[in-house]
């Protein structure tokens, strides 16, 4: 949710009227811009620090388009808590903690600054290097994938809802395979699609109209026991618990009760899932595809290790 008109921050050598701002964090990021904490800095030419970045997105007056990257994480933090409650909030930070100002903003922006031109990039100066831009996600790919995984996560009683226990393969099928990390074919077996699941709406910019240009990661389709691509992920979840990848790649956030909900991604893949529940995968390889993934005897295992080793909000 976007600021009051009158926000503003010190830009360079102009104010910025604040539009809107979010976290950059290993616990919470534009997962758009990377499948981890790192890889999303590095796409806005930032160094990984461990405490992590607010993003302060605005125009200055000539309407030209800004990130301004700064070092007080709880300001912004709590910018974005009062405005979800509906409430103002002048983001105003302190010109000694603006770590960066960038050309450009790296997501969407459904709003602009009243009383200055419509928003466009500013003109290049001398070692500047491209005005920051939104991911492409007309075709599905990774950036699509992580939005769709998003969205499941925001909205998860929603497609929960769409599946029943008949809907999974019996799980127990296999005893080798529910033995371990190496079992997660066990798992895969309940991976059985239920059709109907909903199209994802508003829950994170740019998530809805991604779904659209996809043909909406929403239709869950059939799969047979034991697909493929599920185990694969299924076997790359286990590596990280003895392997641990990149920062945020692995997170988990508040679910409902003492629930967790879990979100994971690795190279052509996404996760999430409910620590007392299901899963859901997303591939790059399968373009609109959600899978579930039963619970069974071992999928409970792996999210109790993903939990334990994923990063959480401050």
């Amino acid at each position: 949710m976007a600021g009051t008109d009158e926000d503003t921050v010190a830009a360079a050598d102009d104010a910025l009227y604040v539009l809107t701002a979010l976290l950059l964090t290993p616990a919470k990021f534009p997962t758009v811009l990377g499948d981890d904490y790192p890889e999303a800095c590095s796409a806005l030419g930032l160094a990984p620090l461990v405490d992590g970045y607010g993003l302060v997105l605005g125009q200055d007056g000539d309407g030209a388009r800004w990130t301004v990257a700064i070092d007080d994480v709880s300001l912004v933090a709590v910018a974005i808590a009062t405005w979800d409650c509906g409430l103002e909030y002048d983001l105003s930070p302190e010109e000694q903690t603006v770590v960066a100002a960038l050309p450009g903003w790296p997501l969407e922006v459904a709003v602009a600054a009243p009383g200055v031109p419509a928003p466009h990039d500013p003109a290049p100066e001398e070692g500047d290097g491209p005005p920051l831009c939104p991911p492409d996600t007309s075709a599905w790919g990774p950036a699509q994938r992580r939005l769709g995984a998003d969205e499941i996560a925001v909205q998860w009683a929603r497609w929960r809802e769409q599946l029943d226990e008949d809907a999974f393969s019996p799980s127990a099928k296999d005893p080798e395979a529910a033995a371990g990390p190496d079992g997660a074919s066990a798992a895969a077996e309940d991976a059985e699609g239920a059709s109907g699941a909903p199209a994802g709406t508003d829950a994170d910019a740019g998530a809805s109209e991604a779904d659209d240009k996809a043909g909406e990661p929403g239709g869950t389709a059939p799969k047979e026991p034991g697909h493929q691509g599920i185990r694969r992920v299924l076997a790359e979840a286990w590596a990280y618990v003895d392997s641990p990848p990149p920062l945020g790649r692995v997170r988990s956030s508040f679910g409902s009760g003492d629930a967790r909900t879990l979100r994971a991604d690795g190279p052509g893949w996404s996760l999430v899932a409910r620590t007392d529940d299901i899963a859901f995968v997303l591939l790059d390889d399968e373009p609109g595809e959600v899978l579930p993934v039963g619970r069974g005897p071992e999928l409970p295992r792996l999210l109790a290790a993903l939990d334990k080793m994923a990063v959480r909000p401050n």
